[in-house]
């Protein structure tokens, strides 16, 4: 309820009977979007006693707004602004006023004109083809459904809400710990290990601390647009090297060390985004002793390192001696879903308590029911069954696109099936302009929401992500088909 008490001021000095002075007021309310359609109003008595006036003033104030059609007077619910405002509005309660908000500021900031923002969800698309998520069906609903009971259980959830540790929920930190350290090989300790609300946080925050204006970071191109973003928003200046069918080429990578001062390195190795493809041993071992002997910072993004359709002999760069220079960040969000932002950064202890600091200024306590949540299925096994499950289906869907897109797109497109992931990088002859028919695709109920590297926003590639992860067999073909029409 607004605070008419001090919303409605009365002049009794005024020549203006208080009951119109009451209407008017309302009116003005209405008109500023103060109260909206169908907001319900205090009761006569109730508005009396906060204005200290007779009752019946205030009923002679309702009466003249139902009467010009602003308010309704409903039975047994009282008075709410009408849901069908007059078209013709008294002129003398019209003051020309523009609402607050519709107005530019009237103080410089940046804008972010440049922003690359993610393509929204369309009510017309009967399939969406996303930038690689999981398959949100799959999650173990109901032993999460009862550690959410367990968690909100009164001693739980008030132990929950005492108190917390800068760096994440302790047991959380603790399970994820155990985690990590058996499925990548990383000789770790809860110390080393902080919670953040996705990767993409903890890419912000580790770069935040180590870049300042004119620095130059070493990316891929392509590149994670995100994480460009990040560091170009913090002033970084690019250095851009190639990726081919070994990933990140680490020759022009020591070629860019030897002629310039370089602060960061961010890398993929596994399922490099977006072209999917895995970094060589040899190309491994070679950014290892370039990261040594240049004593370079390092940000090792895991993306979807889960996800391996095949024996896969090679580690993140973590696992591996680089004297402590490598930050390596990932996200359980790649498993359980976008609906669930769970990420987490490693690093050194010392580093990992200036992160902790860093991300209290943007996220003060983090979500530590979720942490509480997520900590009980890595430790009941359920979200190693998951990823188990999920492995085996998603490798039976790219390999199924792969076939169809062979056989249905094989003369236009270009693409190596990964060896784990969730989407396919395909890459189109530059006679096709992709963004149109990426726009005939979504007239056609098909909205492609995958990174899309063309010429309408200033890419020299022609190609983007098809994430098939999160469709089945159906609907992968259709959505084969629907793109076959529109080229």
């Amino acid at each position: 309820m607004l605070p008419y008490k001090n919303l409605l001021v009365i002049d009794k000095s005024s020549n203006v009977a208080v009951f119109k002075q009451i209407a008017m007021q309302f009116i003005r309310l209405i008109q500023e979007g103060k109260l909206l359609p169908g907001t319900e109003l205090p009761s006569t008595r109730s508005l009396a006693f906060d204005l200290e006036l007779h009752r019946k003033t205030v009923v002679a104030a309702y009466e003249t707004l139902v009467s010009e059609d602003w308010v309704d007077n409903l039975p047994r619910k009282g008075f709410i602004v009408s849901p069908n405002l007059p078209v013709v509005r008294p002129r003398s309660y019209n003051n020309g006023r523009i609402p607050t908000y519709e107005t530019d500021p009237g103080f410089s900031f940046d804008e972010y004109l440049n922003f690359s923002v993610p393509a929204h969800y369309s009510r017309n698309a009967e399939i969406i083809i996303d930038d690689g998520f999981p398959d949100i069906t799959l999650i173990p609903a109901r032993a999460m459904l009862n550690e959410y009971r367990r968690a909100l259980d009164q001693p739980a959830l008030k132990k929950l809400n005492s108190g917390w540790d800068l760096e994440g929920h302790a047991e959380f930190r603790n399970t994820l710990c155990n985690f990590l350290n058996q499925t990548r090989g990383i000789d770790i300790k809860v110390t080393n290990v902080l919670t953040t609300r996705g990767a993409q946080m903890a890419i912000y925050i580790a770069a935040s601390l180590i870049i300042k204006p004119g620095d130059k970071v070493i990316v891929s191109e392509p590149s994670y647009t995100f994480a460009n973003m990040v560091f170009e928003s913090i002033g970084a200046e690019l250095i851009r090297v190639s990726v081919d069918s070994q990933g990140m080429d680490t020759t022009m990578v020591e070629e860019a060390l030897k002629k310039h001062k370089i602060k960061l390195l961010y890398v993929i190795p596994h399922h490099h985004h977006p072209t999917t493809v895995t970094m060589s041993m040899e190309r491994r071992q070679h950014l290892l002793r370039l990261i040594k002997e240049y004593s370079l910072a390092v940000i090792e993004d895991d993306y979807d390192y889960d996800f391996q359709f095949q024996y896969d002999p090679y580690l993140p760069l973590a696992s591996s001696d680089h004297e402590g220079n490598i930050i390596y960040v990932g996200s359980l969000t790649k498993v359980l879903g976008t609906p669930f932002r769970l990420g987490y950064l490693v690093a050194p202890e010392k580093f990992v308590n200036a992160a902790a600091r860093k991300r209290m200024l943007i996220d003060l306590k983090g979500d530590v029911f979720t942490e509480k949540i997520v900590s009980e299925l890595i430790k009941s096994g359920e979200l190693t069954r998951l990823i188990q499950k999920a492995n085996k289906l998603y490798r039976q869907r790219c390999h199924f696109l792969a076939e169809v897109l062979n056989s249905q797109l094989g003369d236009v497109v270009e693409f190596i099936r990964p060896n784990g992931g969730m989407a396919l990088w395909l890459q189109f002859n530059t006679d096709f302009q992709l963004a149109k028919i990426i726009e005939k695709t979504s007239a056609r109920g098909l909205k492609i929401m995958g990174s899309a590297y063309h010429q309408g926003n200033n890419s020299p590639f022609n190609g983007f992500r098809f994430g098939f992860a999160s469709l089945n067999e159906d609907e992968l073909t259709k959505a084969v088909d629907i793109f076959k029409t529109s080229i």
